[in-house]
């Protein structure tokens, strides 16, 4: 769990709107080095009783966040946390047990996940909605804040804190955004500008009932369950489907079951797996919500993955997982902890096609248009010692 037991919590158990605090808390000192202005962390603020939170992305990015929002919880127990967020959140998190008390969905704005198309006049009507809320703080951990502060800054809220590129509006407390950074790190430094600390840097997701009830109608036992997840938004980033068929048939062979998962337009490279490997698999594509999906995770002996959302969500319900990283990303997304967790990494630096820099000016823009994969040259070897290593540890565990 995310924070004490005794605050266990479903959406909409705290209605009504907080009243503003007679006593403004102060901003916290800031200073200036060369272009960029900095903030310097002040205790926590006073009569704070309502909290809007802006996260509005994918599922690992939420994940990333959860850590922060622990914070949030664990420094401020008697304020409603808000999140600002997409459908899936609010579907995903009525009941869940969590720092979230209640989300509230986005209009789909064109910086928003799936570039929207959200009118001037509905984008007002949620502002002024939001206004009526009366925050005592919004935080903006969506991102560098080009799109994200100014939208930040009408909602009217007594205190803001957030991330910022140079070119950003800057908020009330101010974070710098630098690409090349741990996301979880990332906030955690965010809420630190308003005193929230957590000892919890490590994602935790409560699993729940309806999680589990609805992962065992597609598998009804996963004690021996391995899955794996060749897909990612970003086919760079994709491990080759034979590599993941013969990691799938040598853990088959070593007496485990294989499920292949997948959504959407993933499927195709599901099914490329499973026709790859010698040894039975089963497609887990679409067969389960984010929910019902979250439940099979924990139930599950081992993730292997690209760097993408399972991964991160196996980590967040406790299973042991092996990710597959070029190594830039690895930066960014990796936690700090190797009891259940193992990074296989590519160092190429080069791309595989042309032979292009894949870095220009320290960031993952490569100076071409090539799309190959540039995580092949992970062995195959590695990913499979590092995935008996982790059943081991964890068939130990166990015993």
């Amino acid at each position: 769990m995310l924070h004490d037991a005794s605050r266990r919590v479903s959406f909409g158990g705290r209605g009504g709107s907080a009243k503003e605090a007679s006593t403004p808390s102060p901003l916290a000192q800031r200073f200036s080095a060369g272009s960029k202005e900095y903030t310097v962390p002040v205790a926590p603020l006073a009569n704070l009783r309502k909290i809007a939170v802006l996260r509005a992305n994918v599922l690992g990015d939420f994940l990333f966040a959860l850590p922060a929002l622990a914070a949030l919880r664990e420094t401020y127990p008697a304020a409603e946390i808000v999140l600002l967020g997409l459908p899936w959140h609010r579907a995903f998190l009525e009941g869940r047990p969590g720092p979230v008390d209640r989300v509230v969905v986005m209009p789909a704005l064109p910086w928003l996940p799936g570039g929207g198309s959200a009118s001037p006049s509905e984008e007002a009507r949620f502002l002024a909605a939001m206004r009526d809320e009366r925050f005592d703080l919004a935080v903006q951990i969506h991102g560098g804040g080009r799109n994200s502060n100014p939208f930040l800054l009408q909602l009217g809220a007594r205190n803001t804190v957030g991330l910022a590129t140079d070119d950003a509006p800057r908020l009330d407390r101010t974070v710098p955004y630098v690409y090349y950074q741990s996301e979880i790190m990332r906030y955690l430094e965010v809420v630190a500008q308003v005193g929230a600390v957590t000892a919890a840097i490590e994602p935790q997701l409560a699993v729940i009932a309806r999680d589990l009830a609805e992962s065992r109608e597609i598998v009804a036992d996963a004690e021996r369950l391995v899955v794996l997840h060749p897909g990612a938004s970003d086919a760079r980033r994709r491990w080759p489907v034979e590599q993941f068929a013969a990691v799938g048939d040598a853990l088959a062979a070593d007496g485990y079951t294989i499920g292949v998962s997948g959504v959407g337009a993933e499927g195709p490279v599901v099914e490329a797996v499973i026709g790859a490997m010698q040894l039975p698999a089963r497609s887990l594509c679409d067969a389960l919500s984010i929910g019902g999906f979250t439940g099979l995770l924990s139930r599950a002996a081992l993730v292997v993955s690209n760097d993408t959302g399972p991964f991160h969500l196996a980590g967040a319900v406790g299973t042991p997982a092996v990710g597959i990283y070029w190594l830039p990303n690895l930066i960014n997304s990796i936690t700090p902890y190797r009891s259940t967790r193992r990074a296989a990494i590519s160092w190429r630096m080069r791309c595989p096609t042309c032979d292009a820099p894949l870095l220009h000016q320290g960031y993952a823009e490569a100076a071409c248009d090539h799309r190959e994969s540039v995580v092949a040259e992970v062995p195959v070897d590695t990913v499979l010692g590092y995935a008996r290593e982790l059943l081991a540890i964890r068939h130990g565990a166990a015993a």
